[in-house]
């Protein structure tokens, strides 16, 4: 086996991502040791019950110790908090890094905690599930998607190609781009298509009592997807909606435009509008499959991509 890309990783909160990426660091040897720390002694407690690290510390500070590379994974709006604890502690030369859905506000936050030597290289890995906690992690989480990273013009390229090589090795696709143009193109591709589904469930929850316990008994797979990405973690797509609120008032503002013209073509029987556009969004299902990013499998290739049991 090759040498691990870095002898010592610390990983900084350990729900679904930082559980993945401990397994998955952990199954390809991309790392040496695995420090984590989370801020819930039972969280934590039940990580070491997994076998997810090596070494379990109820301080960020001391996780970090010695440690080459650091993941924080926690919520966005946690991030400023966090490098400020790590930032005196941090190894000389240690690649610091994230896994937040916005990056402008991340880069923001954290940047001033700091020290000089330190290469910074956000990131975004577009996977994950519904669910959440250190269970919820497996070592597939990560293989042929997409690990977007925002490293500064200054940062070191050595540096930003060994992370990019870490992350293959996990099985992710790896792009780099500016932080304000992945928040941009997050907002319409992920940020957006979770507020709509918030919304809509929101909705249903609103119903009256009767119509609302047909809704769930009739559930088409529409309605059952909608809820699948409602049911996401509350607290991290709070964040990630303040983080990135003009990209997403953007997006949204858009959005409303296309459905007052959606709206405008159902209350005036203009047929033709409404199956010019759903014939260009069926195209862009088809391209989504044709490109590896899901599959033509019935339920929308849902059984082939949730968690492996057992």
């Amino acid at each position: 086996m090759e040498a691990p890309f870095y002898s010592r990783l610390a990983l900084i909160g350990i729900g679904l991502i930082g559980s993945s990426i401990a397994l998955a660091a952990r199954a390809s040897g991309a790392v040496g040791e695995i420090a984590i720390h989370t801020r819930s002694p039972s969280t934590l407690k039940r990580a070491e019950e997994l076998g997810l690290g090596d070494a379990y510390f109820a301080t960020a500070a001391e996780a970090v110790k010695g440690a080459d590379c650091v993941i924080v994974c926690v919520p966005v709006g946690a991030c400023a908090a966090v490098a400020a604890e790590i930032g005196p502690h941090l190894a000389p030369g240690a690649v610091v890094s994230d896994v937040g859905s916005v990056k402008a506000a991340v880069v923001k936050a954290m940047a001033p905690h700091l020290p000089a030597g330190i290469h910074f290289i956000p990131g975004h890995p577009i996977a994950g599930t519904e669910y959440s906690g250190p269970d919820a992690g497996f070592a597939t989480l990560f293989e042929n998607r997409w690990c977007v990273l925002t490293p500064g013009e200054d940062v070191d390229p050595a540096a930003v190609a060994r992370f990019v090589a870490f992350w293959r090795t996990l099985g992710a696709n790896v792009e780099t781009m500016s932080a304000e143009h992945h928040d941009l193109v997050l907002a319409i591709t992920s940020h957006l298509p979770h507020l709509i589904a918030y919304n809509i469930v929101g909705t249903a929850s609103d119903l009256e009592a009767g119509i609302r316990s047909e809704v769930l008994k009739f559930s088409a797979s529409g309605f059952r997807d909608f809820t699948r990405i409602a049911a996401s973690d509350p607290t991290m797509w709070r964040d990630i909606f303040l983080a990135n609120k003009d990209a997403v008032l953007e997006m949204l503002g858009r959005f409303n435009e296309d459905l007052a013209m959606l709206t405008r073509a159902i209350r005036t029987g203009d047929g033709d509008t409404l199956f010019e556009l759903f014939t260009r969004t069926r195209a862009i299902r088809r391209s989504i499959v044709a490109i590896g990013q899901d599959t033509a499998a019935p339920d929308f290739g849902r059984r082939g991509t949730e968690k492996p049991e057992g």
